[in-house]
Protein backbone atom coordinates (compact mmCIF):
# COMPACT_ATOMS: atom_id res chain seq x y z
CA UNK A 1 0.00 0.00 0.00
CA UNK A 2 2.50 2.49 0.58
CA UNK A 3 4.28 1.85 -2.50
CA UNK A 4 0.96 2.96 -3.87
CA UNK A 5 1.27 6.11 -2.37
CA UNK A 6 5.22 7.02 -3.06
CA UNK A 7 4.14 6.23 -6.73
CA UNK A 8 0.99 8.58 -6.62
CA UNK A 9 3.25 10.84 -5.24
CA UNK A 10 5.91 10.68 -7.57
CA UNK A 11 3.28 11.10 -10.43
CA UNK A 12 1.65 14.36 -9.08
CA UNK A 13 5.47 15.51 -8.79
CA UNK A 14 6.12 14.70 -12.08
CA UNK A 15 2.15 15.79 -13.86
CA UNK A 16 0.81 18.15 -11.95
CA UNK A 17 -2.07 16.06 -12.28
CA UNK A 18 -4.84 15.45 -9.43
CA UNK A 19 -4.79 12.50 -6.72
CA UNK A 20 -7.71 10.76 -7.69
CA UNK A 21 -6.22 11.42 -11.46
CA UNK A 22 -2.97 9.99 -10.26
CA UNK A 23 -4.92 7.08 -8.49
CA UNK A 24 -6.89 5.97 -11.68
CA UNK A 25 -3.73 6.37 -14.37
CA UNK A 26 -1.75 3.98 -12.33
CA UNK A 27 -4.29 1.81 -12.27
CA UNK A 28 -4.88 2.05 -16.00
CA UNK A 29 -1.24 1.70 -16.43
CA UNK A 30 -1.01 -1.60 -13.72
CA UNK A 31 1.50 0.58 -11.33
CA UNK A 32 4.02 1.63 -14.29
CA UNK A 33 4.80 5.14 -13.66
CA UNK A 34 5.58 5.79 -17.79
CA UNK A 35 2.42 4.50 -18.84
CA UNK A 36 0.54 6.68 -16.45
CA UNK A 37 2.02 9.51 -17.69
CA UNK A 38 0.79 8.97 -21.28
CA UNK A 39 -2.32 7.76 -19.84
CA UNK A 40 -2.77 11.29 -18.27
CA UNK A 41 -1.76 12.89 -21.10
CA UNK A 42 -4.31 11.64 -23.59
CA UNK A 43 -6.47 11.90 -21.15
CA UNK A 44 -5.32 15.88 -21.01
CA UNK A 45 -5.85 15.58 -25.24
CA UNK A 46 -9.50 14.48 -24.38
CA UNK A 47 -9.91 17.02 -22.31
CA UNK A 48 -8.68 19.80 -24.06
CA UNK A 49 -10.62 19.13 -27.34
CA UNK A 50 -13.50 19.47 -25.00
CA UNK A 51 -12.63 22.53 -23.74
CA UNK A 52 -11.83 24.56 -27.49
CA UNK A 53 -15.16 25.01 -28.11
CA UNK A 54 -15.45 27.21 -24.90
CA UNK A 55 -15.29 30.86 -24.79
CA UNK A 56 -11.22 32.17 -23.43
CA UNK A 57 -11.51 35.94 -22.96
CA UNK A 58 -9.43 36.77 -20.26
CA UNK A 59 -5.76 35.99 -20.04
CA UNK A 60 -2.80 38.18 -19.87
CA UNK A 61 -0.62 39.92 -22.53
CA UNK A 62 2.77 39.35 -21.87
CA UNK A 63 6.14 41.11 -23.04
CA UNK A 64 9.50 39.82 -23.19
CA UNK A 65 12.69 42.03 -24.29
CA UNK A 66 16.06 39.28 -25.46
CA UNK A 67 19.02 40.71 -22.79
CA UNK A 68 20.68 42.21 -25.55
CA UNK A 69 17.74 44.23 -26.73
CA UNK A 70 17.59 43.55 -30.04
CA UNK A 71 14.63 41.25 -29.88
CA UNK A 72 11.10 42.24 -28.48
CA UNK A 73 7.87 40.07 -28.65
CA UNK A 74 4.22 40.46 -27.60
CA UNK A 75 1.61 38.06 -26.73
CA UNK A 76 -2.05 37.63 -25.98
CA UNK A 77 -2.73 34.45 -24.67
CA UNK A 78 -6.24 34.37 -23.65
CA UNK A 79 -8.15 31.79 -20.75
CA UNK A 80 -12.05 31.53 -20.09
CA UNK A 81 -11.58 32.65 -16.32
CA UNK A 82 -9.18 35.60 -14.87
CA UNK A 83 -8.35 32.97 -11.96
CA UNK A 84 -6.52 31.27 -14.40
CA UNK A 85 -4.42 34.39 -15.76
CA UNK A 86 -3.61 35.06 -12.13
CA UNK A 87 -2.25 31.22 -11.95
CA UNK A 88 1.18 30.81 -11.84
CA UNK A 89 1.61 27.82 -14.12
CA UNK A 90 -0.35 30.07 -16.66
CA UNK A 91 2.27 33.06 -16.28
CA UNK A 92 4.95 30.54 -16.56
CA UNK A 93 3.59 29.12 -20.19
CA UNK A 94 3.00 32.64 -21.25
CA UNK A 95 6.91 33.53 -20.29
CA UNK A 96 8.43 30.37 -21.83
CA UNK A 97 5.66 31.47 -25.11
CA UNK A 98 7.41 35.18 -25.10
CA UNK A 99 10.62 33.33 -24.92
CA UNK A 100 9.87 30.66 -27.91
CA UNK A 101 8.86 33.38 -30.11
CA UNK A 102 12.13 35.48 -29.69
CA UNK A 103 13.98 33.04 -30.14
CA UNK A 104 12.63 30.56 -32.69
CA UNK A 105 10.72 33.83 -35.13
CA UNK A 106 7.41 32.31 -36.01
CA UNK A 107 5.41 33.93 -38.43
CA UNK A 108 2.35 32.09 -37.64
CA UNK A 109 0.28 30.81 -34.76
CA UNK A 110 -1.13 27.40 -36.61
CA UNK A 111 -0.78 26.10 -40.05
CA UNK A 112 -4.40 27.31 -40.33
CA UNK A 113 -2.94 30.85 -40.29
CA UNK A 114 -1.27 30.36 -43.13
CA UNK A 115 -2.71 31.95 -46.15
CA UNK A 116 -3.40 29.93 -49.16
CA UNK A 117 -1.14 32.41 -51.35
CA UNK A 118 2.23 31.36 -49.12
CA UNK A 119 1.07 27.89 -49.41
CA UNK A 120 0.83 27.69 -53.13
CA UNK A 121 4.03 29.80 -53.42
CA UNK A 122 6.03 27.16 -51.20
CA UNK A 123 4.54 24.61 -53.50
CA UNK A 124 6.16 25.62 -56.66
CA UNK A 125 9.30 26.09 -54.70
CA UNK A 126 9.46 22.97 -54.20
CA UNK A 127 8.09 21.29 -57.07
CA UNK A 128 10.79 23.34 -58.89
CA UNK A 129 13.80 22.33 -56.73
CA UNK A 130 12.29 18.64 -57.29
CA UNK A 131 11.27 18.31 -60.89
CA UNK A 132 14.18 16.03 -61.90
CA UNK A 133 12.25 13.55 -59.41
CA UNK A 134 9.71 11.43 -60.41
CA UNK A 135 6.16 12.39 -61.07
CA UNK A 136 4.71 9.70 -58.90
CA UNK A 137 6.86 10.89 -55.61
CA UNK A 138 5.98 14.64 -55.95
CA UNK A 139 3.09 13.87 -53.74
CA UNK A 140 4.81 12.91 -50.98
CA UNK A 141 7.64 15.05 -51.22
CA UNK A 142 5.33 18.05 -51.17
CA UNK A 143 3.63 16.42 -48.12
CA UNK A 144 7.30 16.26 -46.33
CA UNK A 145 8.27 19.77 -47.31
CA UNK A 146 5.12 21.42 -45.67
CA UNK A 147 5.34 19.84 -42.80
CA UNK A 148 9.29 20.85 -42.18
CA UNK A 149 7.62 24.40 -43.47
CA UNK A 150 5.23 24.16 -40.83
CA UNK A 151 7.53 23.20 -38.09
CA UNK A 152 9.74 26.16 -38.51
CA UNK A 153 7.18 28.93 -39.03
CA UNK A 154 3.80 27.82 -36.99
CA UNK A 155 4.39 28.40 -33.25
CA UNK A 156 1.68 25.58 -32.47
CA UNK A 157 4.11 23.32 -34.44
CA UNK A 158 7.46 24.51 -33.10
CA UNK A 159 9.44 21.84 -30.67
CA UNK A 160 10.08 23.83 -27.95
CA UNK A 161 13.37 25.74 -27.46
CA UNK A 162 14.14 24.22 -23.98
CA UNK A 163 12.71 20.50 -24.88
CA UNK A 164 12.84 19.56 -28.54
CA UNK A 165 11.19 15.79 -27.43
CA UNK A 166 8.03 18.30 -27.40
CA UNK A 167 6.33 20.59 -29.43
CA UNK A 168 4.37 24.01 -28.12
CA UNK A 169 1.10 22.56 -29.09
CA UNK A 170 1.83 19.41 -26.74
CA UNK A 171 2.55 21.84 -23.82
CA UNK A 172 -0.36 23.84 -24.32
CA UNK A 173 -2.61 20.69 -24.47
CA UNK A 174 -1.00 19.30 -21.23
CA UNK A 175 -1.39 22.69 -19.75
CA UNK A 176 -5.36 22.71 -20.98
CA UNK A 177 -5.55 19.16 -19.00
CA UNK A 178 -3.95 20.07 -15.47
CA UNK A 179 -5.80 23.65 -15.56
CA UNK A 180 -9.17 22.06 -16.72
CA UNK A 181 -10.01 25.52 -19.00
CA UNK A 182 -9.41 26.30 -22.96
CA UNK A 183 -6.78 28.12 -23.36
CA UNK A 184 -5.79 30.17 -26.81
CA UNK A 185 -2.60 31.45 -27.95
CA UNK A 186 -4.80 34.42 -29.37
CA UNK A 187 -1.61 36.86 -31.26
CA UNK A 188 1.71 38.00 -31.15
CA UNK A 189 4.03 40.77 -32.66
CA UNK A 190 7.76 39.81 -32.95
CA UNK A 191 9.85 43.11 -33.62
CA UNK A 192 13.55 42.58 -34.30
CA UNK A 193 15.80 45.93 -34.10
CA UNK A 194 16.89 47.12 -37.75
CA UNK A 195 14.50 44.78 -40.01
CA UNK A 196 12.76 46.05 -42.72
CA UNK A 197 9.25 46.94 -41.56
Amino acid sequence: MNNDVEKIKKLREKTGAGMMDCKEALSEAKGDIEKAIEFLRKKGIALASKKSSRAAKEGIIASYIHMNHRVGVLVEVNSETDFVARNEEFKKFVKEITMQIAAACPFYISRDDVPKEELDKEIEIIKEQNKDKPAQSMDKIIHGRLEKFYKEYCLLEQPFIKDESIDIKTMLTDLIGKIGENIVIRRFARYQLGEEI
